[in-house]
């Protein structure tokens, strides 16, 4: 691993384990519970692995289907494992096209009027 990359690495793992504190503070204060140190941590480290495990996954995954992109359907396939994140990512999924759908026709109705 090269300089910049392990820089990276170091500043991706900090932002992370940032995230992860706030979010811990924010529900330690609605839970009227503490995290320790170690916990947040732990949490971070995990979280971090987890996203390496997400991003190769993701790789392979347009690789296989010979593109250069992720596509939702990649990220689809890589919540399976997790029967809540599959649930909520497909009907993020489901939202988006439905917003996708509404925009559209509202821009094909503005595109009518504006000819007429």
């Amino acid at each position: 691993m090269s300089l910049d990359e392990d820089d990276t690495q170091q500043r991706l793992k900090a932002a992370v384990h940032y995230t992860v504190g706030r979010m811990c503070l924010r529900i330690g204060q609605e839970q009227h519970k503490d995290f320790s140190r170690q916990a947040i941590a732990a949490i971070a480290e995990t979280t971090f692995r987890q996203c390496e495990i997400f991003a190769r996954d993701l790789e392979a995954f347009a690789r296989h289907a010979k593109r250069s992109t992720v596509s939702a359907e990649d990220v689809k396939l890589v919540a399976r494992r997790s029967t809540a994140l599959s649930m909520y990512i497909q009907n993020k999924s489901e939202e988006l096209n439905q917003e996708k759908k509404s925009t559209g026709k509202r821009k094909s109705k503005d595109t009518e009027e504006s000819r007429d």
